[in-house]
């Protein structure tokens, strides 16, 4: 079991062994829940690419190419910029 200490401005610093275990770094995001009973869940945030593969799909909604894209860009940012 690992202890750590609330600060005046209530910040606590998480273990290492806890880090280590977690795969946390400095930057990175944590999520706190508080369950039912009074205890609370810390979890890492950091999603990897696969766990937010095709997030943004809708179906129905055509697929616009690379180019497409890059047009539209560049004709924002004449719009923007003239």
């Amino acid at each position: 079991m690992s202890l750590a200490t609330i600060t005046s401005k209530g910040q606590v610093t998480i273990p290492k062994d806890i880090r280590e275990s977690l795969k946390l770094h400095a930057g990175d995001k944590i999520e706190i829940l508080v369950t039912a009973n009074g205890e609370a869940i810390i979890r890492p945030v950091s999603k990897k690419v696969d766990e937010i593969f095709c997030k943004l799909h809708k179906s129905g909604r055509k697929a616009v190419s690379v180019d497409s894209m890059n047009d539209a860009i560049e004709e924002r940012m004449k719009d923007k910029f003239q």
